[in-house]
């Protein structure tokens, strides 16, 4: 405790040893992290620089992971003030954070997301099972054989997976493993339809290491192409090619219906209602995080901290919920909006 608050008061020092923000290098807040996030985090720092009197953040998408990379390599000027994350911080991230020197954080939940599995509008809409999606993508399956053994994944097109699915070739442009969405895709549709087949929901019990390489690996033969952390150029590429499909959040989706639409997953198509009530099977939380040693020495965090967790902004008629985002039920928000005024310092229990 002694050490923590020593590297707290030596960084506030330093900063204010300089007499000036500017003199230290940075009077904005820097922010870096999910795609997902980025259109939210953009629209608030907008509003925060106009309102509140301060200079606009500036955000930055690098994908989940890397933002967690950024804001965890330590404190001061240097490094980034917030990382926002469409999904929670990994334990392992965690540590890093504290190893570095990163010791209080303050975790923001600030809603939900959908992640679409979605094709050019000019196709028909596609009904797929979270099962057709592992066997699609996944790099081994269960041999079709009939051997019981997993095999490198023979499939070429959606009508090999599911006889009732059209006879295209599987073309799925995606994020790479950098982004959260790419995360929460793995655990929620790769896995959530590996748990289909029963010979390898078995392994979770007997062998859990080879159970999240079965149900986690994408497979690398062209079939799942990598198309970087910008979730526009994914619209985009669907919209000229209607053959392949894409994988990226809901709020795209919803702010691009005129290119793109959402296959309808396990009998539920991804809606703004459908997500909001859990029906959708492909949904996550999204985060935002908060470096506390930053906090009155750079300037704004406060006033951003407060903008973004307003009503105005993530209530249910707010303008986040206007440009795609799910808000979470009363409660929570206002746990949250306490949480994130009172700066609670997450303790790292319950991270995996």
């Amino acid at each position: 405790m002694l050490m923590k608050t020593l590297k707290l008061t030596v960084l506030a020092a330093a900063v204010a040893a300089t007499g000036a923000y500017a003199a230290a290098g940075r009077d904005y807040i820097s922010i870096a992290g999910s795609s997902t996030v980025y259109p939210f985090s953009t629209l608030v720092a907008e509003k925060t620089g106009r309102s509140k009197g301060i200079k606009t953040p500036k955000v930055e998408s690098t994908g989940t992971g890397g933002g967690f990379k950024l804001f965890c390599n330590g404190v001061g000027v240097e490094h980034t003030d917030i990382s926002n994350a469409s999904r929670r911080m990994k334990k392992s991230e965690f540590e890093t954070c504290q190893k570095n020197g990163v010791m209080d954080i303050v975790e923001v939940k600030i809603g939900f997301d959908g992640i679409a599995f979605a094709n050019s509008k000019a196709a028909p809409q596609t009904k797929l099972s979270l099962k057709d999606i592992y066997l699609a993508l996944a790099k081994t399956v269960p041999d079709p054989a009939g051997s019981g053994k997993l095999v490198p994944n023979p499939y070429k097109t959606w009508k090999e997976v599911n006889k009732d699915l059209p006879d295209g070739k599987i073309e799925v442009l995606g994020p790479p493993p950098t982004s959260g969405t790419r995360d929460a895709f793995v655990e929620l549709a790769m896995e959530g339809g590996c748990k289909k087949i029963d010979s390898i929901k078995a392994m979770e019990k007997s062998d859990e290491k080879a159970f999240k390489a079965a149900c986690h690996t994408i497979r690398e033969d062209g079939a799942f192409i990598e198309a970087g952390e910008n979730d526009n150029l994914i619209v985009q590429k669907l919209a000229a090619n209607k053959n392949a499909f894409g994988v990226f959040g809901f709020s795209f989706l919803d702010q691009n219906t005129d290119k793109v639409q959402g296959a309808v997953v396990d009998g539920t198509a991804p809606t703004f209602e459908s997500i909001a009530s859990g029906a959708y099977p492909v949904s996550r939380s999204m985060y935002f995080y908060v470096k506390k040693a930053h906090v009155d020495v750079i300037p704004g965090i406060r006033e951003y901290l407060a903008e973004f967790t307003s009503e105005k902004a993530w209530g249910k008629n707010g303008y986040l919920a206007e440009k795609g985002m799910i808000p979470m039920p009363d409660g929570e928000r206002k746990q949250f909006a306490a949480d994130a005024q009172a700066l609670k310092v997450m303790t790292g229990e319950g991270l995996k």
